[in-house]
């Protein structure tokens, strides 16, 4: 759920490189207002690198030696012309691992922003090649929208229901019963969220991974149906509106891409689970996300689709 950097590339090329540069110059001079881009607020680092290697169009990965444009979402590496030390760096509280629908194309997926951006904690894997998370879901969570889905505010207070001593370690040692009926007679479950932030970190329940499925949202059922994921807390993120220019229609404005629901996550979690105060810490995260929407917009201001 990215662009499509061939895409733009064509596109450019329709209507003329000269024409949409000079355009793009015009509108980089004047300052727009928060609501004609809502990213421009973000604490970015320079996207220089990104300027000129547009300016350069395509270039090759240094592994595949496919032609890309600014990266190759096969590889998950900037390509020759954007110098990975000009690329930020971005360092997680926790891990992440996001799902991809292996019908979802590579080109037009955010995912890989995550991987390039903050490569130490971030795992991609093509379904149905996922790991096994049944011993863990005492320390994992998975953000999807449902009727069972809870905020980023009160998931210390859920994943007490989640904790070792919850977890069965055979079906035969729980009779099968449900972890959610056994955890109802814990007295912590009686607890406020607030009181239960501190409990969860001291018995070592605190989130450790959260889990992105990366597809279209008709695409979803296959993944989240997987037995794997059943029985994992569910994070729905309720107050965003995507900024996507593939946005998809039919689905409310809350449902994001990839990258910008994980960025969202990260701000939430920072300011409602670890009780800091935010400072654009994960800012970067949207480097090539803001840079890509501000292309695609201007683009779109200069052939008069706006």
């Amino acid at each position: 759920m990215s662009l499509n950097s061939s895409t733009l590339l064509n596109e450019e090329n329709t209507q003329g490189v000269k024409r949409n540069s000079e355009c793009l110059e015009s509108v980089l001079q004047t300052p727009s207002s928060f609501q004609d881009n809502p990213l421009q607020q973000l604490q970015l680092a320079s996207q220089e690198v990104l300027e000129k290697a547009k300016k350069s169009g395509r270039s090759k990965c240094p592994r595949c030696n496919s032609s890309r444009m600014f990266y190759c979402y096969t590889c998950f590496v900037p390509v020759e012309t954007v110098p990975t030390k000009e690329i930020p760096t971005v360092k997680l509280p926790l891990k992440i691992d996001i799902i991809k629908h292996p019908n979802e194309t590579d080109g037009k997926s955010t995912a890989v922003h995550a991987k390039l951006l903050a490569p130490d904690d971030v795992t991609i894997y093509k379904y149905p090649c996922i790991p096994e998370y049944e011993e863990k879901r005492h320390e994992i969570a998975l953000i999807f929208p449902g009727p069972n889905s809870v905020s980023v505010k009160d998931i210390a207070f859920h994943l007490q229901k989640y904790t070792k001593k919850g977890v069965c370690a055979s079906d035969d040692d729980c009779s099968r019963e449900p972890l959610l009926k056994q955890a109802k007679i814990e007295p912590e479950e009686e607890k406020n969220p607030n009181e239960c932030i501190s409990s969860a970190r001291s018995e070592g329940t605190r989130l450790k991974k959260i889990i992105f499925i990366d597809s279209t949202w008709n695409q979803t059922n296959k993944i989240i149906t997987d037995e794997r994921l059943q029985g994992l807390l569910q994070i729905e993120l309720k107050t965003r509106k995507t900024c996507f220019w593939r946005h998809q229609k039919g689905k409310p404005d809350t449902y994001l891409s990839t990258i910008e629901a994980i960025y969202y996550f990260l701000v939430d979690y920072h300011q409602e689970i670890l009780k800091e105060s935010y400072k654009g810490q994960y800012d970067n995260l949207l480097f090539f996300f803001s840079f890509m929407y501000t292309l695609i917009k201007d683009a779109k201001c200069c052939v008069g689709k706006e």
